[in-house]
């Protein structure tokens, strides 16, 4: 109540002065030339200025899409070129497992030749040998039988005081001389247990 108490009198001397006050409500011709520059302002940003900017900012937002497409695109084919070399590395792993396997089989075939022709070559030596070592020693008895046979017969030749230089009587003299010793190492050996 204190502020209509206020305005009341400056209110009763304003009307004495006789000025008379307008309502601000109620609007005068500044107003319509205030609207009239606005609406005109209004009229030249609609027809020149916002135009402009609207394409700019269509153009931008097509710009952006696009990128958004390309860059979706680009991961689509990223992706695919990841799984491409996915299934390559695993095809070549695959390869390569393959590919040591064979040479796997192949070195154990290698090998197992290997010892097959080891054991055919250490067969065929020892044949060899063994046919080598008969013969040295066919060589070797036949070698014995004719100096022991030349000594048998001169020793008995001394022993009985005949000579025994007729070849028949030699060899009988000789061959049993050569079978009581082959009987007598074989009776030796078997005492101590070893073969002969």
């Amino acid at each position: 109540m204190a502020f209509t108490a206020t305005l009341a009198p400056v209110a009763l001397a304003a009307a004495e002065e006789g000025e008379k006050t307008q309502n601000f409500l109620v609007p005068n011709g500044t107003f319509f030339v205030e609207l009239g520059a606005f609406l005109l302002l209004f009229f030249l940003l609609l027809k020149y200025l916002i135009p402009p900017i609207n394409g700019a900012m269509v153009r931008r937002q097509e710009a952006i899409r696009a990128e958004f497409a390309e860059l979706d695109e680009a991961k689509a084919e990223a992706k695919g070129a990841e799984e491409e070399y996915k299934a390559q590395l695993a095809d070549a792993r695959k390869e390569a497992a393959r590919i040591r396997e064979d040479a796997r089989e192949q070195g154990n075939g290698i090998i197992a030749e290997a010892k097959e022709q080891a054991q055919v070559e250490a067969q065929r030596v020892k044949e060899q040998a063994q046919a080598q070592i008969a013969a040295e020693r066919q060589q070797a008895l036949t070698s014995l039988r004719a100096e022991v046979g030349t000594l048998a017969t001169s020793l008995a030749g001394r022993i009985v005081g005949e000579s025994l230089d007729d070849d028949e009587r030699s060899t009988r003299v000789v061959d049993r001389f050569l079978a009581d010793l082959e009987s007598l190492e074989t009776s030796k050996s078997v005492r101590n247990g070893a073969p002969s």
